[in-house]
């Protein structure tokens, strides 16, 4: 029963619940917000806010496949979809959330997770989670997108006067 429930869940919510959550106006103040950041550092970052997984994920569900793998694989694939893989430092970064499952994934290229432990990670995702568990939505992915902003201004700084070139584009995806 849990299974079919979880099922319905994700057939019920869609990307009009994704734009109810992160409005227009909100969606481009965290656009403006990520640009800001991206000129303090080399990488990129990118915001997906999907509402529920397809289908063909959904069936795998009980198969020893648990919801938080399947979100996990999600964002992945929403992380090579979106080219965050694909820069010139290996640093690009996607906060991902699945609505449905009220799941949160950070994922890394591996030039920035190579000097990121997972406990630091984990813990930029439990503030992110209480900020939207308390209903502050743009103030958590504020902070969150702040968070992955020092990282990466830690490891790989704004050359001052050199070329920082904005390889992927600002806007939020909400699917």
């Amino acid at each position: 029963m849990n299974k079919l429930f979880r099922i319905l869940r994700h057939r019920w919510l869609d990307s009009r619940d994704s734009r109810r959550l992160i409005p227009d106006d909100m969606a481009h103040r965290l656009s403006r917000r990520i640009t800001a950041s991206e000129a303090r550092h080399s990488g990129e970052i990118r915001l997906c806010v999907e509402a529920a997984l397809p289908l063909s994920y959904l069936w795998r569900l009980g198969n020893e496949t648990s919801v938080r793998v399947l979100a996990r694989e999600r964002a992945v694939s929403w992380f090579g979809r979106l080219g965050v893989w694909d820069t010139q430092d290996n640093n690009g970064v996607l906060i991902y959330l699945l609505l449905a499952e009220r799941s949160i994934e950070l994922v890394a290229d591996r030039g920035l997770s190579a000097r990121v432990d997972q406990a630091r990670w984990q813990a930029m995702v439990d503030r992110l989670a209480g900020r939207l568990h308390q209903g502050a939505f743009e103030d958590g992915l504020t902070q969150a997108l702040e968070e992955v902003s020092a990282l990466l201004v830690e490891f790989f700084p704004a050359q001052a006067g050199g070329p920082n070139p904005n390889e992927l584009p600002d806007l939020v995806v909400r699917a």
